[in-house]
């Protein structure tokens, strides 16, 4: 598929690395396990600080450093100063698959105008305020909607879709149940 491309460079993508990582990958499939962590304190009322430390890939820590902070709304008795959780997961939803759009017209050298994912769930408090054991704690279902625009044709967008769907690790962790192994740890 990267034979198709004319150009090193299609929508900021640099398709030679990415060539270069998936014939690594090819090679090693050692090269292909990433992990990613997150560290998430209290910072009062509703409000908590996640640290990016880093990640790492094929066995290699690399380190970087980021916050993300979330709140509460007023309404929902926090102080409104960063998005909530729900905006958080349906922002790192909607990034997780942008990228898949991208990506995936990269590699067919379609240029792109625009991208533009819109992303929406409700929630019953009941569930959350264990005021129900009928009503679900979190989204019974989650609606997106993907708006792209650039020089490709309505069937290419089409596969494009199509393989977002069965490639992006975030379409794939919001849609299925995914193990979550807890502990807690007091003192």
């Amino acid at each position: 598929m990267l034979d198709t491309v004319k150009t090193e460079r299609v929508n900021g993508l640099d398709l030679k690395a990415l060539g270069e990582v998936v014939e690594a990958i090819e090679q090693d499939a050692n090269q292909a396990k990433v992990a990613f962590n997150v560290t998430t304190k209290w910072a009062g009322q509703t409000r908590s600080e996640t640290l990016v430390e880093g990640y790492t890939i094929g066995g290699e820590r690399i380190t970087r450093t980021h916050k993300i902070v979330a709140d509460e709304p007023f309404e929902l008795l926090g102080g409104d100063s960063a998005p909530n959780p729900q905006e958080l997961l349906m922002a790192a939803f909607n990034a997780c698959i942008t990228v898949g759009y991208v990506a995936g017209a990269s590699l067919q050298g379609i240029t792109l105008e625009s991208v533009e994912i819109r992303t929406k769930g409700e929630l019953d408090l009941r569930g959350f305020l264990g005021l129900s054991d009928e009503v679900a704690a979190g989204y019974e279902e989650i609606e997106y909607e993907v708006r792209i625009k650039g020089d490709g044709t309505p069937e290419q967008f089409a596969a494009i879709h199509d393989t977002v769907l069965k490639t992006s690790p975030n379409y794939f962790n919001i849609s299925r149940p995914v193990r979550v192994n807890a502990t807690l740890s007091v003192g």
